[in-house]
């Protein structure tokens, strides 16, 4: 034990003394004077400065024993009902800041302790509990990013390094070029997905209402990708119920549509099928985006909506897959529902339902 340690020790020993000393002393004090006072009346008994004497000097006696008694009784009873507690729960905290998170502490008997002190334990369990969950999506957050900027980094570095010779052909430099530049699109389009998920997870981004026409707003979009549609020859069908009013945050939920499109073209192959179908009932609004595309299986679709999870590698170079994550985000924010159906080899149905007002 440190010395400075050992001296407040003896310092706060002598200060619960002399507070019990004084305490016992008043009660003792008043009690005696009372007793003596009441006594003489009583039995006619006249008081000599001898039998004061004897009396003052028996009880500071009293005083300091009983003070003592009480001192060391509640220095145990400190020990066992609160010093020990608290070491405990500080030493729990010192494993936490050192980013030990399994720490957890135990509860303690109810008998002779305050009822408060699982309380407070009870708060720091969930707390660590809190914390590892946070630890570990942080820890595979950082390796996922990690993870899916190696391609793009490898691709434009090998493009680059293809640039610099000096016979190249015109044809190849634009060729290489074009590489480069989808590479740091792609990664851009990452860290914007990244910042948006982020605020979305940290509600930073709050839903700013207003009512319009769904059903236009799913052609516009839809309209963004024919570009996409006319090059892989994809036959387009929609089945969109007219004068479909809804109330929601417009913005947010073009990034619902958006990302589910982007989907739809992109795993269908040329010559397949994209159906939307926007049906409408008293109190929802249901929207359902079909492909004809590869499908997936059960396994896949129930983690398709996890950040950074692509169950179709085959398409890796094109996502860095948070856009499912994304819609999740989007549509809990909005208070609607997501599922999917899917087949392997048979396309996917993605269907949205929330409500109109």
């Amino acid at each position: 034990m440190k010395k400075t340690d050992l001296k407040h020790k003896v310092l706060r020993s002598l200060y619960n003394y002399f507070l019990f000393f004084l305490l016992v002393a008043f009660l003792v004090t008043c009690s005696t004077m009372l007793f003596v006072s009441i006594l003489s009346e009583t039995l006619n008994i006249e008081l000599t400065g001898d039998n004061l004497n004897v009396a003052a000097k028996l009880t500071f006696l009293n005083v300091i024993f009983l003070s003592i008694l009480f001192t060391v009784i509640d220095a145990f009873r400190r020990k066992f009902t609160t010093e020990r507690i608290t070491k405990r729960i500080a030493e729990a905290a010192k494993k936490v800041i050192k980013g030990d998170f399994s720490v957890r502490i135990s509860p303690i008997s109810q008998f002779g302790a305050d009822k408060n002190f699982n309380e407070i334990i009870d708060c720091f369990n969930t707390m660590t509990e809190e914390l590892a969950g946070v630890e570990t999506l942080r820890t595979d957050f950082i390796a996922n990013v990690s993870h899916e900027m190696k391609t793009p980094l490898a691709i434009m570095q090998n493009y680059g390094t293809l640039l610099q010779q000096s016979d190249l052909e015109e044809e190849k430099r634009i060729e290489y070029a074009k590489g480069v530049t989808d590479g740091s699109r792609s990664l851009a389009d990452m860290m914007t997905n990244i910042l948006k998920l982020n605020r979305l997870e940290k509600q930073q981004i709050y839903p700013i209402t207003a009512e319009y026409d769904l059903g236009e707003q799913l052609c516009e979009c839809l309209l963004g990708y024919e570009s996409v549609w006319e090059k892989k020859q994809i036959e387009i069908e929609t089945e969109i119920a007219e004068d479909v009013k809804v109330n929601t945050d417009s913005e947010l939920l073009s990034l619902v549509w958006n990302n589910l499109f982007s989907n739809a073209f992109k795993f269908t192959s040329n010559g397949g099928k994209v159906t939307v179908i926007l049906e409408a009932t008293e109190h929802h609004a249901i929207v359902k985006v079909k492909d004809t595309g590869c499908g997936m299986t059960p396994e896949v679709g129930a983690h398709i909506f996890d950040k950074f999870y692509q169950g179709d590698t085959s398409h890796a170079t094109q996502g860095n897959g948070l856009g499912l994550a994304l819609v999740k985000r989007v549509v809990d924010i909005l208070y609607g529902e997501i599922s999917v159906e899917s087949a392997l080899g048979k396309g996917s149905t993605f269907t949205v339902k929330f409500r109109r007002t």
